[in-house]
């Protein structure tokens, strides 16, 4: 299973990790130089949740955080939980 955001297709990305050494030139110094560069990968912040797809079937799936926060992502709670009261599982 590739680990990206099931809805918004958010996947890992690929970059620098960029040592620097010297005081910079705003501080006073002679400008700061670049000494060591290393590759690096930027992962998105997913959660692995249950959702309700469209044709009422029910999926276990990578979701980021920033579509669970805008509710772009429904949960499916097999058994609602006692903090989740207006919830549209919970009235079922």
């Amino acid at each position: 299973m590739r680990k990206s955001c099931f809805i918004c297709g958010k996947k890992m990305l690929r970059g620098r990790y960029v040592s620097r050494r010297g005081l910079s030139k705003k501080k006073g110094g002679t400008g700061s130089k670049i000494t060591r560069s290393t590759k690096r990968k930027f992962y998105p912040n997913l959660r692995q949740i249950w959702i309700k797809l469209k044709d009422n079937r029910v999926k276990r799936v990578y979701v980021c955080i920033k579509c669970i926060k805008a509710g772009r992502a429904e949960y499916f709670y097999f058994k609602t939980p006692s903090y989740v009261s207006n919830h549209p599982s919970a009235q079922a």
